[in-house]
């Protein structure tokens, strides 16, 4: 007699995609929005709803998809091989990227907890240091690091949830009105010079959709609980970043490297303040521990079936890829040094942006290939026109999402994308079989 596996229910599941979205990624963003002002808020309205498009084009992604990897066997539908890898590796490197961010943001808070000043050099070797140590911690393999994520995550979650309900009581309506839009930018610029650092709290969205066998019903309950989940994520991101525009005047928000320490030490008193900022340096590492062992997952998976550079396929006897490991650390290395800024603040704003790029162009080809993937599922016409139009959708802020990281983030973002199609022809003839035709070239000849 078979084991029976109990499965999530709908709620769990749904708490659980909140929970996989509410990361490291907000810990900077009441600043990154102050600079802007209260009237961000459009920001969030919007790519709240572009993600909810985004998370249901990729729940039915996960539903009929049959083939493996995750956004890559999405895009293989479409485009191939060369779009499976394409995908993967832009996903890769948009990790890669947005770990080297999460490094910056631990730094910013331990320099306002520490009352350390350091020079724009001084970030970036802080920055590198911790990259490396939380390489290295990873050596031995993922057990321990994969168990203290699970616990440090709290360090984000519980004061950002604490100020969203609590931080009520010390709302200022007039500091909120006074913060509306202090550059006088309009309502078109505004919305778009936030759009980018709003969409970076959302990412990872389409890791929520990789339970489709752990929970009761899929086919009804992996939409609901992503939309769910989605939508909670966007409440507590709302709530949290704008009740602190109540709490604390707008420039000293602006300038801050640690908005939730300095919200809570307003609030309270500057011990609770320094207790915050050091549970938000914590999570930060403990999500830069588990981050650095999943990209290089991510790169051994892809080499493992000839799509990246076999190098990133060696591991030790433990099972861990040390070797890609340690190239991975040196472009986040090298990265860091590149993106060298007078102000850690805009540090961030240029990595992040070039991680938003990279990470939505296997979106877009999701999205893309998402009237294919139903097509081959067997979806009639009249029932896939709904979940196409959203992905139209999807896609659409997608490209507003582009547009609006700045043409420095294109411009780099679209370099790194092209020189994947480099790497593509370099081992794609592993891809060759004996049944592969091989032309030959017919030249003119001469009368």
């Amino acid at each position: 007699m078979g084991t029976i596996v109990k499965k999530m229910s709908v709620v769990q599941l749904t708490v659980l995609t909140a929970i996989n979205m509410l990361g490291s990624g907000i810990v900077l963003l009441p600043s990154k929005l102050a600079q802007v002002g209260t009237i961000s808020i459009f920001s969030w309205i919007v790519t709240a709803l572009g993600s909810l498009a985004l998370a249901y084009a990729f729940a039915k992604c996960g539903r009929f998809s049959r083939k493996p990897g995750g956004m890559g066997g999405y895009a293989e539908y479409a485009f191939g091989r060369s779009g499976n890898f394409m995908s993967n590796y832009t996903y890769g490197v948009s990790l890669l990227i947005a770990n080297v961010a999460i490094a910056i943001t631990a730094i910013g808070y331990a320099t306002e907890l520490f009352h350390v000043t350091l020079t724009p050099i001084g970030v970036a070797v802080a920055t590198v240091v911790l990259l490396w140590l939380t390489t290295i911690a990873n050596f031995g393999g993922p057990r321990i690091t994969g168990q203290i994520g699970n616990v440090t995550i709290m360090g984000v979650i519980i004061p950002v949830l604490g100020v969203s309900v609590l931080g009520w009581f010390w709302f200022d309506s007039s500091l909120y009105v006074a913060a509306w839009n202090p550059h006088d930018m309009p309502i078109f610029h505004a919305v778009g010079a936030s759009i980018s650092i709003t969409l970076w709290a959302f990412l990872g969205l389409e890791s929520a959709c990789a339970n489709t066998d752990a929970v009761e019903n899929p086919e009804r309950n992996v939409p609901i609980a992503v939309l769910g989940g989605t939508i909670g994520a966007a409440v507590i991101y709302i709530a949290s970043t704008n009740v602190i525009a109540g709490i604390v005047p707008n420039m000293d928000l602006a300038a801050s490297t640690a908005p939730f320490g300095l919200a809570f030490a307003t609030m309270f008193t500057p011990l609770i303040g320094n207790i915050v900022m050091g549970l938000m340096i914590i999570a930060c590492i403990g999500s830069l521990l588990g981050w650095q062992f999943t990209i290089a997952q991510v790169f051994k998976s892809s080499a493992d079936v000839g799509y990246f550079l076999k190098i990133f396929a060696k591991t030790t006897k433990s099972g861990t890829p040390i070797v890609g490991m340690l190239v991975l650390v040196v472009c986040q290395s090298a990265l860091t040094l590149m993106t060298i800024s007078p102000d850690l603040s805009k540090q961030f704003d240029m990595i992040v942006n070039l991680a938003v790029v990279t990470n939505l162009v296997p979106y877009l080809m999701s999205m893309a290939a998402l009237m294919t993937i139903q097509k081959a599922a067997g979806v009639t016409p009249r029932k896939a026109m709904l979940t196409n139009g959203i992905a139209y959708i999807a896609a659409a802020y997608s490209y507003y999402a582009l547009y609006s990281s700045g043409a420095d983030a294109m411009m780099l973002g679209g370099i790194v994308t092209m020189l994947g199609w480099t790497l593509y022809g370099t081992v794609s003839r592993r891809f060759m079989t004996v049944d592969t035709p091989v032309v030959e070239a017919q030249w003119p000849q001469k009368v």
